[in-house]
């Protein structure tokens, strides 16, 4: 094992994106592991697709057959899920057929498809082993790769949602204090919506964004607005001065023409307080022994760009271990059907309760909830819809505690 995965290592230092999935097959190969082929998961995560290397051209139609997976049907979607390895022997097989979970740390990417002799512990333990880097080979590659690009969407993007999905950071975040997940949509048509998060030291800092109208113009202001509180954060500023800090940026360029309403929130990981600041946003939710809710309250500010004069105030909470923050945006609850009914804030917080009592991944809860969303609405939202869930998982949490809540395969 350790040969196939130094191999494939030292070979991804002047490997092209086009050559990764035949390298990891000829590597695995060499090691006893036949027919392995990468799957990546489309940016709604309905589809699994294949990488082959060729990439997607302009005018050419979705890949079919084996080369493309549904998420909710195939026995690739349910390792895509719940991230698990599922072994599965076919009748007339040599061998068992393995569906592993590609994870960039805690992110889902995918699934890695291989056959090997047995389905022992040792082999399983192997096959996570190769996943691990394969997926890392995948974050290494994609980011120079327009192939990447095509083979995760499933139609054309809009220009805002180009901006907004290389601005966020990854969908999920995990470590023995927090856990973090976000989702956003329509994901080829974002206008003003974002999130962010980030770690320093034993604080994690929080935030969403919700930008005037849904138009690039929405997009360029939300970008501009998140790049503001990084650069403000990174340089000292606590919350309150550094949402003020955005509102001037947000003047200077625009006049009070564009206007931002935003959670920006902090909370210790070592002691479980949560520090935020409302500027004209939904209050935070929070979600305790996975059954009562709270909404709460911190008398809000104008939103940024408006210059109305309100003082941001600085509110904080005690939380308690395993207590989930919920953020969002109104898309997600004024989401209505073709009646006029919203899904609402009580549906909304009703489902996340109900798949956490099932003890989905909080990543796969997401995406079921997204689902629910855009069937009520028919498939199509009127607004962006964005939600991000950082769970505290106290002050002496455990790995174990956070690969349960994020589906990633307990450790040997």
């Amino acid at each position: 094992m350790q040969e196939l995965l130094g191999g494939l290592l030292l070979a991804s230092h002047l490997m092209p994106w086009a050559e990764l999935p035949a390298q990891v097959a000829a590597h695995a190969d060499r090691a006893g592991f036949q027919d392995a082929a990468v799957y990546l998961c489309d940016l709604q995560e309905n589809v699994l697709r294949r990488l082959t290397g060729r990439g997607l051209t302009s005018g050419e139609g979705a890949p079919s057959g084996e080369d493309e997976l549904q998420v909710a049907t195939t026995m690739a979607g349910r390792c895509f899920q719940l991230g698990r390895l599922l072994p599965l022997t076919r009748e007339g097989q040599d061998g068992v057929t393995w569906w592993v979970p590609l994870l960039d740390g805690t992110e889902r990417l995918g699934v890695l498809r291989v056959t090997t002799p047995h389905d022992d512990g040792a082999t399983g333990e192997d096959l996570k082993l190769l996943a691990a880097l394969v997926a890392l080979l995948v974050v290494s590659k994609r980011d120079s790769s327009d192939a990447h690009a095509r083979l995760v969407r499933t139609r054309d993007m809009n220009v805002a949602a180009e901006m907004q999905w290389h601005l966020m950071p990854a969908m999920t975040y995990a470590d023995a204090h927090v856990v973090i997940s976000a989702v956003l949509e329509p994901t080829y048509e974002i206008g003003g919506d974002a999130f962010d998060y980030a770690l320093a030291g034993d604080v994690v800092h929080l935030g969403i964004f919700d930008a005037m109208g849904h138009d690039t113009a929405a997009g360029i202001t939300a970008n501009l607005a998140v790049a503001a509180c990084r650069n403000n954060r990174r340089q000292g500023l606590g919350l309150v001065d550094t949402t003020v800090a955005i509102e001037q940026t947000l003047l200077e360029q625009f006049g009070r023409l564009r206007f931002v309403t935003a959670i920006l929130a902090d909370l210790s990981t070592t002691t479980g307080v949560l520090s935020w600041v409302n500027r004209g946003h939904h209050p935070p939710v929070i979600i305790r022994g996975g059954r009562w809710t709270t909404r709460l309250q911190c008398q809000p500010a104008h939103p940024m760009g408006t210059d109305l004069g309100l003082e941001p105030v600085l509110c904080r909470e005690q939380l308690e271990p395993g207590d989930r923050i919920v953020l969002y945006t109104d898309g997600i609850t004024e989401a209505r059907n073709k009646e006029g009914r919203e899904f609402g804030l009580d549906g909304f917080i009703d489902f996340l309760i109900r798949h956490q009592a099932d003890g989905l991944p909080v990543p796969e809860t997401l995406r079921r909830l997204i689902r629910a969303i855009l069937g009520h609405h028919d498939g199509r939202l009127a607004d962006d819809a964005t939600v991000l869930v950082a769970e505290w998982l106290g002050p002496v949490g455990t790995k174990s505690q956070a690969q349960a809540r994020v589906g990633l395969p307990p450790a040997a």
